[in-house]
């Protein structure tokens, strides 16, 4: 276990998705790095693992990387995680990831549970080939740019987004890429309330409205103008 970092992957919602490596590594590591002290404690506290944890985020990445690898340097090893699912998928850590590299050091990562591949393959779509585009931007106008220069892209989409911002994404969604573009939301996924909605743009976006959807997602569009079959 010495002088490597793994990359550990945990659970997006059910605490049973967690694999045994996964709880062994964390178990066995001398500390762990994660995006916040309060998901992390939470998840630890679950399995019973008692560890010293290290935040590493945007706002301190480039200092707290520096530390990591001094104290992996010194023999010791580390385990960064996020607040859920497989790390650096729009999450911090890549710094540090890419520091190891330059140091030699072992990048081991310990795969687990995804929203995304969870929402691919539950979905129904073709995605032998897709277009992962993950978050975007809050700015408004931004934002509809990032669409707007989606819409060029005849792939099967993937894009993520706070759960109170998924009702404002699908009425841009209509208002940008079509109200006839068939998507699927992958909502809640691994909880009590997960479930797929699968129609277009306009029926997914009236129906988030009318039961009023708030809660983590990963949005799925079928944008390469083919028919869908829907049987």
């Amino acid at each position: 276990m010495k002088s490597k970092l793994y990359i550990v992957s945990t659970s997006i919602g059910n605490y049973e998705d967690i694999t045994l490596r996964a709880l062994r590594v964390l178990k066995e590591c001398d500390f762990i790095i994660c995006e916040e002290y309060k998901e992390a404690r939470r998840l630890l506290s679950h399995y019973q693992i008692q560890k010293e944890l290290l935040a590493l985020n945007e706002h301190n990445e480039k200092e707290v990387s520096s530390e990591i690898i001094s104290r992996i340097k010194s023999g010791q090893t580390a385990a960064l995680i996020s607040d859920c699912g497989t790390p650096l998928f729009s999450d911090p850590g890549h710094f540090l990831v890419s520091l190891a590299i330059q140091n030699k050091f072992d990048i081991i990562p310990v795969p687990g549970a995804s929203s995304l591949l969870s929402a691919l393959v539950g979905s129904g779509l073709d995605f032998e080939k897709f277009y992962y585009y993950g978050w975007l931007s809050p700015k408004k106008e931004i934002r509809k740019k990032q669409l707007f220069d989606l819409k060029r892209i005849k792939e099967t989409i993937i894009i993520l987004d706070t759960p109170y911002r998924l009702q404002t994404l699908l009425e841009d969604v209509v208002k940008i890429l079509g109200e006839k573009v068939y998507i699927v939301l992958a909502y809640e996924l691994t909880k009590e309330k997960e479930k797929f909605y699968r129609g277009t743009a306009l029926q997914i976006f009236n129906i988030a409205q009318k039961e009023n959807l708030k809660g983590e997602f990963v949005l799925m569009l079928k944008n390469d103008n083919k028919k869908f079959n829907r049987t």
